[in-house]
């Protein structure tokens, strides 16, 4: 007696009360395999269905027209809905709508630009009830199985186009939002190859804001088709033929999205700061695709950067790319740029700010990669540099990531912000470039938790002297005090728990050249901070925040001990064995260090 396949396709045989054990439990696992396998045979059968019905019989017409009917008067005057460019949809034979996707009524807007019924894809989680799968059958709608490639749902358009009828493809696979538009797939190139059929480049604007949960609001939508495109048809064409025909017909969708006022993708970027993570910063974006303007302090530098073709001082070598463009930071004109980079100390943010702030226009969006807090006040950066500025967004980078090494072997990155369209972009190109990238709206969690991972790595170093013992109670104190004053602040815990806060405080413990470490070796060997960075070649932003870190933890009511302590051995009050010493001691009964969460 066998278990296999042909138990989905026979009648449950159940053994006899009275039969041995072996015998039951094997009548059991024939029964248990016909109830899992039905669901699935059904599924499938349920699929082909739907697929054979829009291959056939196409939609009902009587509930297309009456829903139709009822839908487009209520899409123009409750949502404003206004259409560009009908006149390129035709009105008789094969066409492909190419479009942008951003919500889920897209497909039924979308079939306003037509006098007449559009199929379309749909997910076929959609197809799991039977009287929703009956409606967006009835609708034009039929299923795919998305991240596959499934041919099923590819032959079922085919014969669509091949009977005259219109056919919608979203490029991106799925829905995209909020920021640019996503990265197409080819399948609208191999259908356009196969068929024929003229593609109209159509995008959508104003959906993704209709919908907050359950509710409905009445927010403008607009639509713009543009002229269709021909191709010659090609019978079975190669991936690579399929992509470049993608490749044609994307940007024309992006066309429209940008006419419409659509978020442009980030073309131009300017970097302000050329350390080894500013011109890191360059490089990676160049990578991506971008066009990089590096601007450094002095025109010197800039000659220097440009005829050598390599930052030898602060990365050596990493030649910069052909996308890169060296320029002294006076020469800087920033309305044209997509993004702006400040790849500074926190310390030089106000001076660059002053300098530049006044060119960053409401379309562009800043990138803060400085780790620490602004002087005098102790301002986080993000928002020192958004009280100052009219840009669209700003973001803060943080997590493990040495330029030199991200650039050879990778990163993970974290933008915090609250601009979910900005972080999506940014993070978009960190990928392109080959690092891994999340995004966060804890944007004072990343910002404070780079800042402890800052202070704890100078603490640790601080108080290696006294033992390993105490250099790890010391780096685990000042995180923790900061952390809990981060918590005050609205920060999350698993900011810090994560890449922004433990996996960069790792990382800069383990690197080779890691200048917060390394400062604080020399702090605990006497030296003072101004002595610390001459011998570094480059500002170590642990000693310029610790003070700042002090006085915040202080106003925001926190005892904390560790910090305020090490705040003390950078202004030269406190020696640092004596403060090492303390943090292995006994603690007074009413005093205690704060406990980590």
């Amino acid at each position: 007696m066998s278990s296999g396949c042909w138990a989905a396709h026979t009648p449950e045989a159940i053994a006899p009360a009275t039969a041995p054990r072996a015998v039951r439990a094997r009548s059991m696992a024939i029964r248990h395999c016909n109830r899992r396998a039905t669901p699935g045979v059904r599924q499938v059968m349920e699929s082909n269905r739907h697929l054979a019905r829009a291959r056939t019989k196409g939609v009902n017409p009587i509930t297309y027209w009456i829903v139709r009917g009822l839908m487009q008067p209520f899409f123009l005057v409750y949502f404003r809905m206004s259409r560009i460019g009908r006149e390129h949809v035709p009105d008789e034979g094969p066409v492909i709508l190419a479009a942008n996707h951003r919500s889920f009524l897209d497909p039924f807007v979308i079939a306003t630009m037509s006098r007449r019924p559009l199929y379309y894809v749909a997910k076929k989680e959609l197809f799991r009830r039977p009287l929703t799968a009956w409606l967006l059958n009835s609708l034009g709608a039929f299923p795919i199985d998305r991240g596959n490639a499934d041919e099923d749902a590819m032959a079922t358009a085919r014969d669509i186009l091949a009977r005259g009828d219109a056919v919608l493809i979203f490029p991106e696979g799925t829905r995209t939002r909020p920021g640019t538009l996503g990265s197409p797939r080819r399948g609208v190139g191999r259908l356009a190859l196969e068929t024929g059929a003229p593609v109209v480049p159509v995008a959508v604007i104003g959906t993704e804001a209709i919908r907050r949960g359950w509710r409905i609001r009445p927010h403008k939508v607009r639509l713009r088709a543009g002229a269709p495109l021909r191709f010659p048809v090609v019978h079975e064409p190669s991936a690579q033929l399929a992509g470049a025909v993608t490749d044609r017909i994307w940007p024309c969708v992006m066309l429209q999205w940008e006419w419409l006022g659509g978020l442009p993708p980030i073309r131009r970027a300017a970097v302000i700061g050329a350390g080894s993570w500013g011109t890191g910063l360059a490089v990676a974006l160049a990578r991506a695709g971008v066009q990089v303007e590096l601007a450094t302090r002095t025109p010197q530098q800039a000659a220097l950067l440009r005829s050598a073709g390599v930052n030898e001082r602060y990365l050596p070598g990493v030649p910069l790319p052909d996308g890169v463009e060296v320029l002294d930071a006076h020469d800087l004109e920033l309305g044209r740029h997509d993004l702006v980079v400040l790849a500074v100390p926190a310390r030089a943010l106000p001076e660059v700010v002053a300098a530049h702030g006044a060119q960053i226009t409401g379309r562009t969006g800043v990138l803060v990669a400085a780790k620490g807090l602004v002087p005098p006040l102790g301002t986080l950066p993000t928002a020192y540099v958004a009280e100052r500025t009219v840009a669209r967004g700003v973001a803060c980078l943080g997590g493990p990531a040495h330029a030199a090494d991200a650039l050879d072997h990778g990163a993970a990155l974290v933008v915090g912000t609250a601009d979910g369209a900005l972080g999506r972009q940014i993070a978009d190109l960190l990928v392109c470039a080959g690092l891994y990238a999340e995004t966060s709206t804890d944007a004072v969690g990343v910002e404070l938790a780079g800042a402890a991972k800052n202070a704890a790595a100078l603490a640790a170093a601080t108080a290696a002297p006294a033992g390993p013992n105490a250099a790890g109670a010391a780096a685990g104190r000042v995180f923790a005090e900061v952390d809990a004053y981060a918590r005050g602040r609205g920060a999350r815990a698993e900011t810090f728990a994560g890449l922004a806060g433990t996996g960069d405080l790792i990382a800069t413990m383990v690197a080779q050249g890691s200048r917060n470490r390394r400062a604080g070796e020399l702090l605990a060997a006497g030296l003072a901070p101004e002595e610390i960075e001459l011998q570094l070649g480059q500002a170590a932003e642990s000693l310029d925040a610790l003070p700042l870190l002090a006085r915040a933890l202080h106003d925001g009511g926190m005892d904390a001990p560790a910090v305020s302590g090490l705040a003390d051995v950078v202004e030269g009050r406190v020696a640092a064995g004596a403060w090492a010493d303390t943090i292995t001691a006994p603690a007074p009964r009413r005093r205690r260090f704060v406990r980590a969460a």
